[in-house]
């Protein structure tokens, strides 16, 4: 089965120095129909004006990964970590038992547009944790590229719960596939252009939830870059 829910019908909403798309129920927006799936809690699309960003902040208990579509991000912790996130890098923070961060743009004159995903841990009470690594356009173009896993295998960050994220770049006429083992469940996300997932279509900023179906056929109908998070 595979349920669409559709980029218009998404919350948000946009402050100027921030446009932003919720997938499910976050800050103002909530919907108890779109709580999270499975362990997936949130998908945030968001466009941040140039010089502007998110002030130092907390969290817990909570694997935080982001993902730049286009732009740049500025991150620092209270871990001691700073870096610029570049389109296509994986990065994750563990908040664990607690750790608070910032986010801002540090182009004054390009937006950033970036996707940010929370996974609720496995349990709570992890010790807090950074990680960030490049996936080379090559690696993601017409394959599945895993770059982030409860193991880290294959050069993926490493997450305190038992999800993996693809990520695949898409010529029109390209296709993926990828197989559900053990009764697991699926959350597709357009980053960019428009797919079709088992015959449906998908445009940009759409998700798809999926269960009951085993082999996920994922093929481009113009250029595009997706997500999949493979749940238990």
């Amino acid at each position: 089965m595979i349920n669409i829910r559709q980029s218009n019908e998404r919350g948000g909403a946009d402050y100027g120095w921030l446009n932003t798309r919720h997938s499910f129920s976050f800050d103002r927006y909530y919907d108890p129909r779109f709580m999270g799936f499975r362990s997936l809690r949130v998908i945030n699309e968001d466009w941040v004006a140039p010089g502007q960003g998110f002030p130092m902040h907390p969290h817990r208990d909570m694997e935080i990964i982001t993902y730049v579509l286009k732009g740049a991000l500025a991150h620092n912790d209270s871990m001691g970590n700073g870096s610029i996130i570049h389109p296509g890098d994986g990065q994750r923070m563990s908040a664990g038992t607690g750790v608070r961060h910032s986010e801002a743009n540090p182009s004054q004159a390009d937006p950033v547009h970036l996707l940010q995903i929370w996974i609720t841990p496995d349990r709570p009470g992890h010790a807090p944790g950074y990680e960030q690594k490049a996936f080379p356009e090559a690696e993601k173009r017409g394959k599945l590229r895993l770059i982030a896993s409860p193991d880290g295998k294959d050069g993926s960050v490493k997450i305190n719960q038992d999800a993996s994220l693809y990520v695949s770049l898409l010529a029109p006429g390209q296709q993926v596939t990828h197989e559900l083992t053990g009764g697991r469940y699926a959350w597709l996300q357009v980053a960019k252009g428009a797919v079709e997932l088992n015959g449906k279509k998908l445009k940009q900023g759409d998700g798809a939830a999926v269960h009951d179906e085993q082999t996920l056929s994922i093929r481009g109908d113009e250029d595009s870059e997706i997500l999949l998070f493979d749940l238990a």
